[in-house]
């Protein structure tokens, strides 16, 4: 198990990038949330399996259809926060 934080910088707010992202933790078993930055970027924490957050990671830098992700930064963590769904935080 692992936790990760992921900053996600571009078009990413008005294109279903929060929406799409539950909906692809949820495939891959992750659990954390997403959220919108009041500067226009995406911020989301995910605790799960190594492998299935980098599945995470590699989908975040490309997003959903109407997305254009221009950089994609995370941090790992060393404390975990028992996340038990992924959702979009408001």
């Amino acid at each position: 198990m692992k936790r990760i934080s992921i900053h996600v910088r571009g078009k990413v707010q008005g294109v279903f990038y929060r929406a799409s992202t539950v909906t692809k933790a949820q495939q891959l078993g992750v659990n954390g949330f997403v959220r919108n930055e009041p500067d226009g970027s995406v911020y989301m924490e995910a605790e799960g399996n190594e492998d299935k957050l980098n599945e995470l990671i590699a989908w975040c830098r490309v997003g959903p259809p109407r997305a254009r992700v221009d950089e994609v930064a995370v941090e790992t963590h060393t404390t975990f926060r028992g996340f038990t769904d992924f959702r979009v935080s408001r």
